[in-house]
């Protein structure tokens, strides 16, 4: 299948001249697929690590562009912030950017999310790969559990709390749980789901073994 026209993966690798640095693929495209896949001795990557990695091509070859030589160590340190929940931290980067000539807010724009790259690599390239089976249901029942005691217990401190008078409206709230994981190295901090679904909890240091878990 032939890639959709209107598709933002296709649309920016055209816009920005991305092409594959990779002489195993022919293309940007190809390069994805192999990754996803597993194909052509990549170790096999889920969509929001490919999604990250398209982005970081994006914004690599914009500051080539623009004479702003950078590191793979700056790259990812200009990705987080320009793609992490913190505004200020997003907008100092975007001004940085702007000196440099770089529109940062455009720039942003640009890069695709995670479910563009899924819709991407199934239906534009009609891609497919077996669904691994290494992973159990023991583990994801264990984290199922603990989660339901831990709502259950705040249901319950909260139910005390308002017959005491002491905090309103807790009959018309849901308690929600999402369990975060840390990495001891560094500030970074992901949902679970997120880290099964590329594998490791932090690129930097993916190799630690350790980590802290966190309720949030």
């Amino acid at each position: 299948m032939s890639p959709d026209p209107g598709c933002k993966v296709d649309a920016t690798i055209d816009q920005y001249g991305l092409e594959t640095a990779d002489p195993r693929h022919e293309s940007l495209d190809d390069g994805l697929l192999a990754r996803w896949t597993g194909a052509s001795g990549h170790s096999e990557s889920g969509y929001r690590t490919l999604t990250e990695w398209f982005n970081k091509r994006l914004l690599k070859r914009v500051y080539d562009e623009h004479g702003r030589g950078a590191l793979d160590a700056q790259i990812d340190a200009d990705y987080e912030a320009l793609t992490a929940g913190d505004e200020l931290v997003r907008e100092e980067t975007i001004e940085r950017l702007s000196a440099a000539g770089i529109d940062g807010e455009q720039l942003l724009d640009d890069m695709v999310s995670w479910g563009t790259m899924r819709t991407h690599l199934n239906e534009c390239l009609d891609g497919s790969k077996e669904q691994s089976s290494a992973r159990t249901d023991w583990e994801q029942n264990s984290i199922d559990v603990a989660r339901d005691v831990l709502i259950e217990n705040v249901d319950e401190a909260l139910t005390s709390l308002a017959n005491k008078g002491e905090l309103d409206g807790t009959t018309m709230s849901t308690v929600e749980v999402q369990i975060h994981l840390r990495c001891d190295e560094c500030p970074t901090r992901v949902p679970l789901a997120v880290a099964l679904e590329r594998g490791y909890v932090c690129d930097q240091h993916s190799d630690t073994t350790a980590s802290t878990r966190t309720h949030s």
